[in-house]
C-alpha cells in the first residue's frame, strides 16, 4: 500500500507515520505540508509546499498550471490519504477557520478524488462535530460540512471523530498549553481509559485504525472513539 499523509508534524500526523512506518503492508509514505518531519526513512518521502491551497487547485490538478502539474500527477498512484491536517477555532473568525478547515481540506479531496477515485480518504474530524451543520458552535458547523462532502466525495471516506487522544511513543504536540495538560493527563490515561473507554483513545491506536480502514474498510464512515479503539484492538 502507498499512502499519501497530511499534517504529519502535528500531534496526530506524527503518530500516524509512525504506524505507517511500522506497518510491514505499507510500501511508501508520501508526507505534504508547509514543513519537513525532520525525520529520515527508507519509506518516507516528502513535498514541502507552503500554499498547499495553490497546489490542489484545479488548475494544477488537471494541468492547466505547469508549474504545479508535476507534482500532483503521481498523487493517482497512492491508494489512501490520511488528512491530519488542521487547526483550532480558537479566535478564527468563522470565513478564516472555513478557509483552512473546509476549503484546503476539499480542494485536496476533489483533486485525489479526480485522479483516484477508488483511494481510500480518512480524515481527522473530532467529537461533537455537527452534521447538520446548522448548530450553535462554529467549528463543529465547519467541521460537518467538511465530512458531509467528503462522504460525497469519496465511496471510501472515513471520518474520525476521535474524544480526547493520548500521545504515546514520545509524540508531542507544537501547542505548550496543551504539551502541558497532555504531560498531566498521562499518568491518569489507564484510569481514563477504564472509566470512559468510549470518549479516549492514543495516537498509536489512531494510526492503526486509519491502516484499518485504508486496507478492510469499516462497518460505518463515521468512527467515533469507541470505533477507533475496537479497529486498532486496543
Amino acid at each position: 500500500m502507498k499512502a499519501i499523509l497530511f499534517g504529519a508534524t502535528g500531534m496526530v500526523g506524527q503518530g500516524v507515520l509512525r504506524e505507517c512506518l511500522l506497518d510491514a503492508d505499507v510500501e511508501s509514505v508520501l508526507a505534504i505540508g508547509r514543513s519537513g518531519t525532520g525525520q529520515k526513512h527508507e519509506k518516507l518521502q516528502e513535498l514541502i509546499e507552503k500554499n498547499l491551497l495553490e497546489l490542489f487547485s484545479t488548475e494544477a490538478v488537471t494541468g492547466a498550471s505547469s508549474e504545479h502539474a508535476t507534482p500532483t500527477a503521481p498523487l493517482a498512484r497512492y491508494d489512501a490519504c490520511f488528512f491530519c491536517l488542521g487547526v483550532s477555532s480558537a479566535g478564527m473568525s468563522e470565513p478564516a477557520y472555513r478557509r483552512v478547515t473546509y476549503d484546503l481540506t476539499m480542494a485536496v479531496a476533489r483533486a485525489l478524488a479526480g485522479l483516484n477515485p477508488a483511494m481510500t480518504f480518512t480524515y481527522v474530524s473530532g467529537a461533537g462535530t455537527d452534521s447538520s451543520e446548522r448548530g450553535r458552535m462554529m467549528w463543529a458547523r465547519v467541521k460537518g460540512k467538511t465530512e458531509n462532502d467528503l462522504l460525497r466525495t469519496f465511496a471510501k471516506a472515513y471520518m474520525f471523530r476521535p474524544g480526547y487522544i493520548q500521545p504515546l511513543h514520545g509524540i508531542r504536540t507544537k501547542t505548550k498549553l496543551y504539551g502541558a495538560l497532555y504531560a498531566v493527563m498521562a499518568p491518569l490515561y489507564p484510569l481514563w481509559k477504564l472509566l470512559m473507554p468510549n470518549l479516549v483513545t492514543t495516537t498509536e491506536c489512531v494510526g492503526r485504525a486509519m491502516l484499518h480502514v485504508a486496507k478492510h474498510g469499516a462497518p460505518k464512515h463515521v468512527l467515533e472513539s469507541r470505533d477507533i479503539n475496537l479497529l486498532c484492538g486496543g
